[in-house]
């Protein structure tokens, strides 16, 4: 694929996105990259990493397999996101912190119009297809619901096994990975792992995401390939049942201590806003979630002219 210089620097951009997104914990980079219209070539370019590729490095050399890796897209993609990580990381925390109300409405109708964007992406509907639409609303709602894990498990091989489940839902559609980290009683062990440089933990974590990564991105890949109308239905009712973790109004139910040492939300509730206990925002709110479902509206619109 022919690409010009503005078109990498759309997905830079792109990544910037899918970035601020796996910040918030409950928005996954993957709804924004399926949004953004770079899902299946994310999951293509990353399923390139085999046996092949090695084979190209060595008979043709490096400049052959970066073009077989797609190597420019996915430099320019995580470029995107590495940069999002750095700058806005810490203004999304705060967000998090002081206008969470306010931040998690505009998710909410991003999110929400992401639904019907990839609803509209099937070309058929059978019995089969709404069965896994719903199906993926009560397994994902589900998993909103989890309390998460009291007791912290930091060896090795559940560091391992928790980075290859987190990675995963960190580019399905839906849970982002640092959530299942939170459910897994991993987020804290993984931040001080970090924090105290502890090579082992960290290089644990990253192996198993690493193996995780390019597992599941084969296997999406086979679903999109052989089966894209019930993966579709699948994911978008993934999504559906998703929205209960980006619900802007919640009751805290209890409480944990981050890196930090400061008390933020462990396990809450979802509730209506005349019941929140506090200022409910509801106008300010509405208005961010009408500008984030706009915005999908906006980039489908963009992405159907440009066809």
């Amino acid at each position: 694929m022919n690409r010009s210089t503005k078109d990498y620097m759309v997905i830079t951009l792109k990544g910037i996105a899918m970035g601020a997104a796996d910040v918030v914990p409950g928005v996954s980079g993957g709804t924004i990259a399926f949004i953004s219209g770079i899902y299946e070539e994310l999951l293509s370019s990353i399923s390139n990493v085999n046996l092949s590729l090695f084979k190209t490095l060595k008979n043709k050399g490096f400049k052959e397999a970066w073009k077989q890796l797609n190597g420019n897209f996915l430099a320019s993609l995580f470029v995107g996101i590495f940069i999002s990580i750095v700058s806005l990381a810490k203004v999304i925390s705060w967000l998090l912190v002081k206008h969470p109300i306010l931040l998690w409405s505009f998710f909410f109708g991003l999110v929400l119009a992401s639904v019907i964007y990839i609803a509209k992406q099937i070309t058929k509907w059978n019995a089969v297809s709404i069965v896994l639409l719903v199906l993926g609303a009560i397994l994902a709602y589900y998993i909103t619901t989890l309390n998460p894990m009291v007791s912290e498990n930091s060896s090795t091989l559940f560091m391992f096994f928790a980075g290859a489940i987190a990675i995963c839902a960190m580019i399905l559609p839906g849970i982002s990975g640092s959530f299942i980290l939170v459910l897994l009683g991993a987020y804290k062990p993984v931040l001080a792992a970090i924090n105290n440089r502890d090579i082992t933990t960290i290089a644990a974590v990253g192996l198993g995401a690493i193996i995780g990564l390019l597992s599941f991105s084969r296997v999406l890949k086979y679903l999109f390939a052989n089966y894209k109308n019930f993966t579709l239905a699948a994911l978008t009712g993934f999504i559906i049942g998703s929205l209960n973790k980006i619900w802007p109004w919640k009751k805290v139910l209890t409480y944990r201590t981050n890196s930090h040492g400061e008390q933020v939300p462990f396990n809450e509730l979802s509730i209506s806003p005349f019941n929140f206990d506090g200022d409910p925002q509801i106008l300010y709110a509405t208005i961010l979630a009408v500008v984030g479902f706009s915005l999908i509206l906006l980039l489908e619109k963009l992405a159907v002219e440009k066809q």
